[in-house]
């Protein structure tokens, strides 16, 4: 079974935000962290269960960890039902969490 992956508007402003900064330091590495997080979030098409609860009390709320670098990034998503999942937020690993 594969899952269709969406975007709230707040998920998407958040990868801008985290392209934005890093595209400043370094557009080489920008480049590498965009196709990174493509790649990771491509593997809830098909595995969005497996990644990590986000909350004791939503089993369908879950956290995708993105390696890359020193510290990566932590896409915030909703298991919606049989076919979709649902990307909230986007993080980088040193912010501050979600909640």
């Amino acid at each position: 079974m594969s899952y269709r992956v969406r975007y709230t508007r707040a998920a998407r402003e958040d990868l801008q935000r985290l392209f934005s900064f890093l595209v400043q330091k370094d557009l080489t590495a920008a480049k590498r962290a965009r196709k990174a997080i493509s790649k990771s979030i491509n593997f809830l098409q098909d595995f969005p269960w497996s990644c990590r609860k986000a909350s004791s009390d939503n089993p369908f709320l879950r956290e995708l960890i993105i390696p890359f670098g020193g510290a990566g990034y932590v896409a915030l998503f909703e298991i919606d039902n049989e076919d979709t999942v649902t990307i909230l937020a986007m993080r980088h690993q040193r912010e501050d969490d979600f909640f």
